[in-house]
């Protein structure tokens, strides 16, 4: 199984079902959301997660409001603030309920329109994203090739695979065209640390695909380095600012910073609608969303009888602080795989893909 899959589908009921990936890789669940208030609950608790498809699913939110108020506009943008409120860091969200609203504001037909914009949505979504994994694996390729490589050692952090971006994501899109290549890869999958998307998403999406990988500890990723086993690091992102600063998965900045102190090529892979062009310095202006504490006292996996089960891993009453993301500066990142091309880390760059 590789690429085209997409974690969301409409029923027949014009219902918005998702694969909740909560429960990955030990189960697999579906979730019906039928309203608005639905999308609100399904991002905010990670039902679904990652840039791409909560922008996808946000889209789909406005539809399911515009089946709520179908002659209603102004209902209907007024609910959709929630929405585009339910997480503060990926701009995905915000850019999918912005235009959703702008193509909707004189419609005669909001469902139907509602309907349509949101399935462009994705299908633009879906080119993205295989264009994306063309120029990586270009890079793949040339890399190969300058440092005579017979197998290519990729490390990558969180998910940002057809879960996160459909139909092939954005990090991983370039190794699932290295795999169409026939191209030899392995991928060092970091555990990413408190939800474990690498160890839970990442890592069954590699395994379904028949891709060579290993799981490594969250700390693992600079000793790697240090010894020569890393080839390239590629990222996704959550936001990426018109200056080139990168806001992901917390921990992404530690993984940057190895690779500059390796010689190892740190790249970031992102859509076009994952750029905030409203914003320059990353870390004074992007909000980094505080979740809740639970994701770093409890884990969630099989026990010796085979029973999935959540454990506390922390001494009872201890405090925690669980930063969702942090601030890769545009200094440590050689460049953005985007769907317009490989381009600098910097202002003049980005700009220009306006």
């Amino acid at each position: 199984m590789q690429g085209n899959y997409r974690p969301f589908w409409l029923n027949a009921h014009g219902d918005l079902e998702v694969l909740d990936q909560r429960f990955l890789p030990f189960e697999k669940r579906i979730r019906t959301l039928k309203r608005g208030a639905d999308v609100v609950a399904a991002i905010g608790d990670m039902t679904i997660r990652g840039a791409g498809v909560i922008g996808n699913v946000a889209a789909w939110g406005i539809y399911l409001l515009a089946r709520e108020f179908p002659h209603d506009y102004d209902r209907l943008a007024h609910e959709a603030r929630h929405i585009r409120s339910s997480r503060p860091t990926a701009v995905n969200l915000m850019w999918a309920v912005d235009r959703m609203l702008d193509r909707l504001r004189s419609s005669q037909h909001l469902i139907e329109d509602a309907k349509a914009n949101a399935m462009a949505i994705c299908d633009e979504d879906v080119a993205r994203s295989e264009l994306i994994g063309t120029l990586g694996c270009d890079l793949i390729e040339r890399i190969m090739h300058q440092k005579q490589l017979e197998c290519i050692h990729i490390l990558t952090h969180c998910n940002a695979g057809w879960l996160a971006i459909i139909d092939n994501g954005s990090a991983l899109a370039p190794i699932y065209e290295a795999q169409r290549r026939g191209i030899h890869v392995h991928v060092w999958v970091d555990e990413t640390r408190p939800r474990n998307q690498g160890a839970n998403l990442t890592a069954w999406e590699l395994q379904q695909s028949g891709i060579a990988h290993t799981i490594i500890a969250d700390n693992t990723g600079g000793h790697l380095m240090q010894h020569g086993k890393v080839d390239l690091v590629i990222t996704g992102a959550d936001r990426v600012s018109r200056c080139g600063d990168v806001a992901n998965k917390i921990g992404t900045y530690l993984k940057a910073l190895a690779a500059q102190d390796n010689n190892v090529p740190f790249y970031v892979a992102l859509p076009l609608s994952t750029f905030d062009f409203q914003c320059c310095h990353g870390i004074d202006e992007i909000e980094i969303e505080m979740r809740s504490d639970d994701e770093i006292h409890f884990m969630r996996g099989i026990d010796a009888e085979g029973i999935v089960q959540n454990i506390r891993i922390t001494p009872p009453d201890a405090q925690g602080a669980n930063y969702a993301f942090d601030i890769t500066p545009a200094r440590l990142i050689d460049g953005l795989i985007t769907e317009a091309g490989i381009i600098p880390a910097n202002e003049t760059a980005i700009k220009a893909l306006r």
